[in-house]
């Protein structure tokens, strides 16, 4: 078993492209594909989170969160210097109102759902992932409407926004969080349990790979039917990516974090709440319709992103040896 785990974590970036170019060509040669499986995408996510947050040692995620230097610097990060970039970024972008609200909407809020899991895969610190995310959900549904009245000057996703984060929070977040925490102390009670943990540890990279498998297959036909606004749209998702691994790069120095703690921050400033926000560009009014599209198309941006992430990060951008 520790062989298929040193090929799964070694082999994941690779594991991840191919489980999104599967999807895509099945999404491709067969229309009742993507139906079949769009009930499946949360369950998958929720099980994932579940095993990820198996991995960290939940009973003392109290005390990371006493220790508050991350926690300042992924606040300042994410809900004041990454909206300001945003703001630089959307002039890029074609005059639809529709496509710079869904840029907005989808660039603005923090992942809560598979941050974690590149987390753990970057070779991150999930306990400080996990302490970040229930004060990420908190001040996503207070300034969601402000950033959205700042940028178009209307409140148009309010309602939505607080609806399915709370969806979100309980069904991705709230739940798995609990299962977890009740499996780590199962398994502390007898030394005979702790195979299981180690069998749960193989589990992040094929469920991983099974979430943006349904994402690529779920998604395709939305994506395809817009592909001649791809080409600005994806220097920009690029151009995000890279900017926002170089900032937290530097903020990482500035503050003097530990490496796991900084690349924690690069994956919570690369990961975006796509899948928050597009039930409510869904939700937006006649004309609008782009807005979901860009967001979607922004998410496969990310999968391929992120599975560069999990090599470059750990790698190139804050290796062992310091930040």
């Amino acid at each position: 078993m520790s062989n298929i785990f040193n090929i799964l974590e070694k082999w994941q970036a690779a594991f991840y492209l191919a489980a999104i170019a599967t999807g895509l060509a099945l999404a491709a040669s067969s229309y009742s594909m993507p139906e079949a499986l769009a009930g499946l995408l949360w369950p998958a996510l929720a099980v994932l989170l579940y095993v990820t947050f198996t991995q960290a040692p939940l009973v003392g995620v109290h005390k990371t969160i006493r220790h508050g230097r991350f926690l300042a610097t992924a606040v300042l990060a994410n809900f004041l210097l990454v909206p300001v970039l945003v703001w630089c970024l959307l002039p890029l972008l074609p005059g639809d109102p529709a496509i710079r609200l869904g840029v907005a909407l989808v660039l603005l809020l923090p992942c809560t759902d598979w941050f974690v899991a590149f987390v753990h895969q970057g070779r991150g610190d999930v306990r400080q992932a996990v302490a970040f995310l229930p004060v990420s959900l908190l001040l996503q549904a207070l300034l969601l409407p402000v950033y959205i009245w700042l940028f178009f000057g209307e409140l148009v996703v309010v309602v939505a926004a607080r609806r399915e984060m709370l969806l979100a929070f309980v069904c991705l977040i709230a739940l798995p969080f609990c299962l977890a925490y009740i499996t780590e102390r199962w398994v502390a009670q007898k030394q005979e349990r702790v195979a299981s943990a180690r069998f749960l540890a193989m589990l992040p990279v094929p469920l991983l790979m099974l979430v943006v498998f349904l994402i690529a297959t779920t998604q395709f036909e939305r994506v395809a039917a817009s592909v001649h606004l791809f080409g600005l749209l994806l220097l920009v998702f690029c151009a995000y990516l890279l900017l926002t691994a170089m900032l937290a790069r530097l903020l990482s120095r500035l503050f003097r974090l530990p490496v796991t703690h900084g690349r924690t921050l690069v994956f919570s400033l690369g990961t975006r709440n796509s899948f928050v926000v597009l039930p409510l560009a869904l939700a937006l009014p006649a004309g609008y319709e782009l807005a979901a599209v860009t967001i979607v198309f922004q998410s496969l941006v990310e999968l391929i992103g992120m599975a560069v992430f999990v090599w470059w990060v750990p790698g190139k951008v804050l290796p062992d040896q310091g930040v």
